[in-house]
């Protein structure tokens, strides 16, 4: 995926400052699509002659007069928008869109180790624009914003070379009952405010938390360090659960609804359930071997009542029995 300015910059021409105008006008001539020309300029600097503002000047009264024999860089931008390579698309645009309205169509020149690598049109900056919004939404959970499967899967492929890791498969438990009562609309909120206390928790410093969809999530900790934060991201989400209830429904400690049975009765509360995975005392090869290992985990975690978290098969942390 294009992200950096410097991969959609192209070569525009350059020319000395003291070059005179109706050999600009040659060029221009000569090259119709040519949008601008980069001026080298004796101070090191480089200014911008655009094809739209030379002719206006030109083409003024006595602008043929006038210009055509002076040096062009007398009708050039001096102070032209010009950017690093390495910058970020997205910023660029919002740049190029803050300039004066005069300029807002200016090409936007690109530097790179001291030296001009070219140029990018508004157009071609838009449409790039796009293109990486498009991308990146393809690579997001739509509800929550966090990254979806295609970076999940990546960075678990990077997990597996680390020394040590911990991989954290998080979902809700009763999460279907919870939708069916209150509703999508609430049940999406549920999980938009879950996934902003999870993030929080979890995507700290070199962790990373990612939103597989639905009620799951995913948590990579390069460490074996995961208790304090489970612990957290339990206590949390019981805070967190009182304000997506009734209070009625908080007092009993249930819900009427369809269990998986399909028998209508009181369902128990949404509650967190986390299977921890970690290489402390086992080597894994593969995604499959994680994910083989996690759904041994989680069945572990489904049978107990309650948020719950499950480490390598041992009993972490337990609230809300």
């Amino acid at each position: 995926m294009l992200t950096k300015i410097g991969e959609i910059a192209e070569t525009i021409p350059v020319v000395d400052e003291r070059a005179k105008c109706e050999a600009v006008d040659d060029l221009f001539k000569q090259n119709p699509k040519l949008e601008g020309l980069a001026i080298a300029c004796d101070d090191g600097t480089t200014a911008l002659m655009m094809r739209v503002q030379f002719y206006q000047q030109i083409g003024t009264r006595y602008g043929f007069t006038l210009f055509m024999n002076r040096p062009v860089g007398v009708m050039s931008n001096s102070r032209p928008l010009m950017v690093d390579e390495a910058e970020l698309i997205t910023d660029v645009s919002i740049q190029a869109m803050n300039r004066p309205e005069q300029e807002l169509y200016d090409l936007v020149l690109v530097s790179g180790g001291g030296s001009l690598r070219g140029a990018v049109s508004v157009r071609h900056l838009l449409l790039s624009v796009a293109d990486v919004r498009t991308q990146i939404a393809t690579f997001m959970n739509p509800l929550t914003g966090l990254p979806g499967n295609r970076i999940i899967e990546d960075r678990l492929n990077q997990t597996l070379g680390l020394e040590k890791f911990s991989v954290l498969y998080i979902d809700l438990d009763q999460f279907k009952s919870y939708n069916d009562g209150y509703g999508f609309k609430q049940g999406d909120l549920l999980l938009q405010a879950t996934a902003n206390i999870l993030s929080g928790i979890f995507g700290q410093q070199d962790g990373f938390f990612g939103h597989i969809g639905g009620d799951d999530y995913v948590a990579i900790l390069h460490s074996h360090d995961y208790e304090e934060a489970c612990s957290r991201a339990v206590d949390e989400f019981e805070k967190l659960k009182r304000d997506f209830y009734r209070s009625e429904d908080l007092m009993r400690g249930s819900i009427t609804g369809e269990n998986r049975f399909g028998s209508r009765g009181l369902i128990p509360l949404v509650s967190l359930s986390i299977a921890v995975v970690t290489n402390r005392s086992r080597r894994y090869d593969t995604i499959d071997e994680v994910v083989e290992e996690s759904a041994r985990i989680k069945k572990r975690c489904k049978s107990v009542q309650g948020s719950i978290v499950f480490a390598d098969g041992q009993t972490a942390a337990q609230v809300g029995l």
